[in-house]
């Protein structure tokens, strides 16, 4: 296999009148995608001049030609840069100049957001997707944004689509990180890694081509590209692709449409629970439910079961593609509390001072290997070396293994509290607050302490009507977790923030909580 995109042109031959996608606007077969993509790549070769290594960033809901793009990349060498739709326009800025795309495809919804940077980005070409063909026969660079079916119409079908010599070591995608602390990298990723990652996938879901695949989380995200999207496409299953997550839409596409695997961050999860509709849709065709991303709360897992389907957590990063641990199907209903093993193609370590393996139960940073982890950061090679050692990946993620070797997640490195020497975790607290009756959900931060470093304080939201005060909370802790653990204040949100994958933005907390103690 030369490259990622043959996958779509060996299922167009076997399969070529099988679904490959169904989004809210269009159904394509193998047959079909395999020609959106060789028209696509036609069109960023001749008409865009893109080449090996040239970079396509993309900024729009999820939609096929994410899709047919993305391969399109794949087969000419070039990278695919996914825009994430939630950022504002000093963000786009940012990642413009450090991608230096030599073009950036954008759907309409979002062509306020980066009208605006054009002037600076004068070798960019700013391609409106669904704009009118104008009958323009050659479309002139940056004088104004120009047609996406123009653009395509306007080059030879009889133009080569592909580029030679382009293979599995060629990198594909250009992923930003959440940017938590501080501006976003770009890990890249190569297309053995999605390669890779998607025989992980495959494994971890039992997945074939008789499945069908419903996906509502961004691919902007690995989560929702890599988890099951693009594996799904590998394997020939068929994808439901919805442009955005709706919970409504959601329920009853897996009702009508009978997808038989889909993933679901503890957020999106949450939002199905909470509608009436989730007691009587019909659930029989889900194998099971993929989640991950944050810690997934017992309570979920648990409501998930009672309407007979399992949740598997999956644990991994932007960095890792992101599937680096998991659990099966059958682990998962009866594993709960951990987050599985290493996943078929990788290795995994659990290390402490001076990066010394640790014995089972013993807490210490976890570690990745495989060929599904990054190749680099782009243009950073100082980042690349403090996170890579030898190809092992240090996640920043605190865990340990259990007594036959399943991973637990305790917490994120960053997040861990140093108080009097002593090493607090916060999602243990978190675990004890989000028991509590009357709490919705809660997060825990440090702040500064002169005496003792750091303390712990608490965010809680309530649920709505709760009578819960500070000092019920705070005694709650009593006889429950040890002394130095617990926390030294308590402070009430209308809701925690989080980013669109639903991991909790503790940096925001920890500034919103400053400057009310401040003021």
């Amino acid at each position: 296999m030369s490259n990622i995109s043959n996958w779509i042109d060996a299922h167009a031959r076997f399969t070529p009148n099988k679904l490959a996608v169904i989004d809210q606007q269009h159904q394509y077969t193998y047959a079909n995608l395999a020609d959106a993509i060789s028209t696509n790549a036609r069109m960023l070769k001749h008409t865009l001049r893109v080449g090996r290594g040239d970079r396509v960033a993309y900024l729009g809901f999820n939609g096929v030609e994410f899709i047919s793009l993305m391969f399109a990349c794949a087969r000419l060498g070039a990278i695919f840069v996914p825009l994430n739709w939630r950022l504002e326009t000093p963000e786009y800025n940012y990642i413009l100049m450090d991608a230096s795309p030599k073009a950036l495809i954008v759907t309409p919804d979002f062509k306020h957001q980066v009208d605006g940077l054009k002037g600076a980005h004068a070798d960019c070409w700013f391609v409106l997707q669904d704009a009118q063909y104008t009958g323009l026969d050659k479309p002139k660079l940056n004088a104004n944004w120009h047609s996406y079916s123009a653009l395509k119409q306007s080059c030879d079908i009889n133009n080569s689509d592909y580029n030679a010599y382009v293979h599995l070591n060629a990198p594909v995608l250009i992923v930003y990180t959440s940017g938590t602390t501080g501006y976003p990298k770009g890990a890249v990723l190569d297309q053995k890694a999605l390669f890779y990652n998607a025989l992980n996938s495959q494994h971890m879901h039992d997945m074939g081509k008789t499945d069908t695949i419903l996906t509502v989380l961004p691919m902007f995200h690995v989560g929702g590209l890599n988890i099951q999207t693009l594996p799904a496409l590998y394997v020939g299953a068929t994808i439901i692709l919805h442009a955005r997550f709706d919970p409504v839409q959601t329920l009853t596409d897996i009702h009508h449409q009978k997808p038989s695997l889909t993933v679901l961050v503890p957020a999106t999860l949450s939002a199905l629970l909470a509608l009436p509709q989730w007691h009587t849709t019909n659930l029989s065709s889900l194998r099971s439910i993929t989640s991950g991303s944050s810690l997934v709360p017992k309570h979920l897992i648990e409501a998930a079961a009672s309407r007979g389907i399992p949740v598997q957590q999956v644990y991994g990063l932007t960095e890792t593609s992101p599937i680096a641990v998991y659990q099966t199907a059958e682990q998962a209903i009866t594993r709960f509390h951990s987050t599985g093993l290493p996943a078929l193609h990788c290795q995994m370590r659990i290390t402490g001072q001076g990066g010394v393996s640790l014995a089972d139960g013993e807490v210490g940073h976890i570690l990745i290997k495989g060929p599904n982890v990054l190749s680099e950061y782009w243009g950073n090679p100082e980042a690349t070396a403090k996170a890579l050692d030898n190809g092992w990946f240090d996640t920043g993620d605190l865990g340990h293994l259990d007594h036959d070797g399943h991973l637990i997640v305790d917490d994120r490195a960053k997040d861990m509290i140093v108080s009097g020497g002593e090493n607090i975790y916060p999602a243990e607290l978190e675990a004890h607050l989000n028991r509590l009756d009357g709490v919705l959900e809660a997060a825990v931060v440090g702040q500064a302490d002169l005496k003792w470093g750091e303390t712990p304080i608490a965010i809680v939201v309530l649920v709505p009507g709760s009578m819960l005060d500070k000092d019920t909370i705070l005694k709650s802790f009593d006889g429950q977790l040890a002394r130095y653990k617990h926390p030294s204040k308590v402070f009430f949100m209308a809701k925690l923030p989080r980013n669109v994958m639903g991991k909790v933005q503790k940096f925001l907390l920890g500034e919103t909580i400053f400057t009310e103690v401040t003021k």
